[in-house]
């Protein structure tokens, strides 16, 4: 019988003879194989990225070279280089705009405020530096120009806001009403239809037109010219206001904007100012006739009784108006006073018929 025991024995032997298992050694030499095969492996792939690197490099240098020559080439037509310099970018074209402006600005300067003179039919009108060359003409004509801008700038606004009286044989009224314009003749008003809009007050023709019999009317306001004008324009077709001031004739005191009347070149005591606002007038409180400010209500009825008012003063041919305005300024509202002086003189004569005839019968 044959012993397996004894014969696994016998091949085990024989299987580590011809596969020996690994020593110590052995391992040593291996992982000394292994670290010498990665360095070169690291080397190799460095080296292969050096390549490539290099080959991008020259192959963009090429192509750069390639764009240059391209660029250089001389056009056949114009024999000059296109594209030779780099394009300007939008702040060059900017600077060019304003710089162009600039100039043609100082061009347009110079044609308009060196340009002569010219009469009725177009013709230049020759003055003293018409022997000038042309330059020089324009220029000298120029800077004459600006010196008298100048001095228009510097000099405060004219005293005499008015011209003179005017004497016989022309008619001049013997007194003189200035008027607010805005709350007094008007209101602005704003709806959505219409927008922005000013309302005239009610009665404004018939005072305009009787007051014009006895006053010279004038219009001195606050707002600026380009909003009183076109509204005057409109509000009195026929002519009855005379003259027209607007804010650049106002005085600034304080910030605020008041009316000067010793600029007004008329006589005080013969004149007087019809205005809601009291302050409008602070150096003449005694000239003022201030009614109550219009608000748009068209119930209104005051600018009737203020004919009322002016046509007896008229009437009477006061030689200071001061007087009477200055009794009636300690109302607070002096077309109510004016209006009850009138009922109880009205109320006076009415009784003094009665004591006359009681007077005759005894």
């Amino acid at each position: 019988m044959l012993n397996w025991t004894a014969w696994l024995r016998a091949m085990q032997q024989k299987a580590a003879t011809k596969f020996p298992l690994p020593t110590s050694q052995t391992w040593c030499s291996v992982s000394n194989k292994l670290r010498s095969y990665n360095k070169r492996e690291a080397r190799i792939s460095e080296q292969t990225s050096q390549q490539l690197h290099t080959e991008e490099n020259t192959k963009a240098k090429q192509k750069s070279t390639a764009k240059s020559t391209a660029k250089a080439k001389p056009s056949p037509i114009l024999g000059i280089y296109k594209n030779s310099k780099p394009k300007p970018s939008r702040w060059g074209y900017g600077y060019s705009l304003v710089v162009g402006g600039l100039c043609a600005s100082v061009m347009w300067a110079i044609y308009e405020m060196g340009k002569p003179e010219q009469d009725q039919l177009g013709r230049s009108i020759e003055d003293e530096l018409s022997g000038l060359s042309l330059p020089q003409q324009y220029l000298q004509r120029m800077w004459h120009s600006l010196q008298y801008y100048q001095k228009m700038l510097e000099e405060p606004l004219p005293i005499r806001l008015l011209p003179d009286i005017l004497q016989a044989p022309y008619v001049q009224p013997r007194y003189t009403l200035v008027l607010e314009m805005k709350d007094v003749l008007v209101h602005p008003d704003w709806t959505y239809q219409t927008g922005w809009r000013f309302k005239k007050r009610p009665g404004v023709d018939h005072f305009l037109k009787q007051c014009s019999k006895d006053f010279e009317i004038v219009v001195y306001t606050s707002e600026q010219g380009m909003t009183a004008f076109p509204i005057l324009d409109a509000l009195d077709p026929n002519g009855y206001i005379r003259y027209r001031l607007v804010r650049g004739a106002t005085q600034v005191i304080d910030g605020q904007h008041i009316k000067n009347l010793n600029r007004l070149n008329r006589n005080l005591r013969r004149l007087i100012v019809v205005d809601w606002d009291r302050r409008a007038v602070p150096l003449h409180p005694d000239n003022i006739f201030a009614i109550s400010r219009w608000m748009g209500n068209d119930d209104d009825v005051q600018l009737f009784d203020l004919a009322a008012f002016l046509s007896l003063i008229a009437e009477h041919q006061m030689d200071d108006v001061r007087e009477v305005l200055h009794y009636y300024s300690q109302f607070e509202d002096p077309i109510e006073q004016f209006k009850e002086n009138q009922r109880k003189l009205l109320e006076l004569k009415q009784e003094k018929p009665d004591i006359e005839v009681k007077a005759k019968s005894r």
